[in-house]
């Protein structure tokens, strides 16, 4: 909710700056060069940001891949609940299962779970370093540019 407050704001403050250093510097440098400088800092931020939340995003998949979030249905409800019925008019050929039986099962599940969680992190951390992998050689690129640009003058 904030954040869908702070974006616009933020946007529209990027704009009146770059409204006001148009007209101030117009007559001094000419307008070009503060688009361009604008243009630089804004690519700047961008995949700075964008860094950085693959940075964060890579670091909470790592510590799902650590400690996964565990599976929250008890051994009482899945013995409750986790057993499928058999549909009506089917014989009953097969037996009960015992309370061994349902515990490996429930054990078996809970392992799936687990290893189901740890899948999804590594999913999760792959697409995050892809967030970092992508913008960081553009922001070097840009920073780089900015620096000759600032020996220049």
């Amino acid at each position: 909710m904030i954040v869908s407050l702070i974006v616009p704001v933020v946007i529209i403050a990027l704009i009146l700056l770059l409204i006001v250093g148009v007209k101030l510097n117009t007559e001094k440098e000419g307008g070009e060069d503060v688009i361009k400088n604008v243009y630089i800092y804004l690519v700047l931020f961008a995949t700075l940001m964008m860094t950085i939340g693959g940075s964060v995003a890579a670091f909470m998949a790592v510590a799902d891949i650590v400690a996964p979030a565990p599976y929250y249905q008890t051994f009482d409800e899945y013995q409750r609940w986790g057993v499928p019925e058999k549909p009506p008019g089917e014989g009953t050929d097969e037996p009960e299962l015992s309370q061994e039986e349902l515990r490996a099962r429930y054990d078996a599940l809970v392992e799936a779970e687990k290893e189901r969680q740890v899948s999804m992190a590594k999913n999760n951390l792959i697409k995050s370093f892809g967030w970092i992998i992508i913008p960081f050689p553009i922001f070097l690129y840009f920073q780089r540019r900015l620096v000759k640009k600032e020996e220049g003058i």
